[in-house]
């Protein structure tokens, strides 16, 4: 699906997602990815919902975001508390969501200046 791009070329916009590929500006990448607005851009390790694991997180804890959106795959799923501490403990907030609706999220709190962080996973996951 296409989105809308109102920002900026120098942010990292998400422009376009499909079943195994995420676009930022109009980039296409293959499986997961992490990305925040300046700076961070690069592949996630984990392939599907159920390879997750604690050290996955270690990028996004070093980033030091407000927030980290979790794209899920097609279907909005949970992060076992003992996952989501590895986040929460650190003081920084986390959204699971489909990932439609992770790559909207992204966009929206970007255009709002936010410090936010989205690791999504492809809707195949």
């Amino acid at each position: 699906m296409k989105l809308q791009e109102h920002q900026a070329a120098s942010l990292h916009t998400i422009t376009a997602y499909g079943e195994t590929w995420i676009a930022v500006n109009n980039q296409t990448t293959e499986g997961s990815l992490l990305v925040m607005p300046e700076g961070m851009l690069q592949a996630w390790r984990p392939r599907q919902w159920q390879d997750i694991a604690a050290e996955d997180f270690q990028l996004m804890i070093e980033a030091k975001p407000d927030l980290v959106i979790l794209g899920t795959g097609a279907q909005q799923r949970f992060l076992h508390p003992r996952l989501a501490s590895q986040i929460a403990t650190r003081g920084i907030g986390l959204e699971c969501m489909a990932t439609p609706a992770a790559c909207r999220t992204y966009n929206i709190l970007m255009a709002e200046g936010r410090k936010v962080l989205a690791a999504l996973l492809p809707m195949d996951a």
